[in-house]
């Protein structure tokens, strides 16, 4: 069976999920020693989570890419998580989902959050026919994840170059045993309707 166009997949617990970041060392290694995002993180900027790790490492180029080279595993509660998507605005218009442009674009300014589908992508990160979800969060929703929601911080650049190395050499299979495990998130009744269009 296909796979859905629009589909989150993560790896989750009954009370929290996993997203990524990639930063530079200076503001990601401290990230994962204390288990909290440093002071010199900028709360007033619109920040990306991603809870599929492999549109991660196309974002980084496997946390090679000026920094990007080290990537964050940030479990954070799944209350959380729900309370961005439930606040959340698609980042385009979508005729159908949105009255109009105007509307779209009040409703844009208003929100905390915001969700960009982009293509996933597979181990030699090219594009796959299905969505991987982006979650941007701003203002109160910076504030709240910061704060809040963060309950771990661990530093997985180790495993992204252990996997891109699997790559490189051809050996798939064995980069695969290394990938995070994702499964569909729960996203029964209206979490996700008024972001997939």
């Amino acid at each position: 069976m296909p796979e859905p166009k629009h589909q989150i997949r993560a790896r989750y617990t009954a009370a929290t999920v996993t997203v990524y970041q990639a930063y530079a060392p200076e503001l990601g290694l401290p990230a994962a020693q204390t288990g909290r995002l440093p002071a010199a993180w900028k709360r007033d900027r619109m920040t990306w989570i991603k809870p599929s790790f492999l549109w991660m490492m196309y974002r980084c180029g496997w946390a090679t890419k000026e920094g990007q080279e080290t990537v964050l595993a940030i479990e954070i509660t799944r209350a959380g998580f729900e309370w961005a998507l439930a606040n959340a605005c698609l980042a385009h218009y979508e005729r159908g989902l949105h009255s109009d442009r105007t509307a779209w674009k009040r409703q844009l300014k208003r929100a905390p959050a915001r969700v960009q589908w982009d293509p996933e992508r597979d181990l030699q990160l090219q594009p796959l026919p299905y969505r991987s979800l982006q979650l941007g969060l701003a203002g109160e929703a910076a504030e709240r994840y910061a704060e809040d929601w963060i309950v771990s911080i661990t530093d997985v650049t180790a495993t992204a170059h252990a996997i891109h190395a699997q790559v490189a050499e051809g050996a798939l299979d064995a980069a695969r045993e290394l990938l995070p495990i994702e499964r569909p998130y729960p996203s029964s009744g209206t979490l996700l309707t008024h972001l997939t269009g």
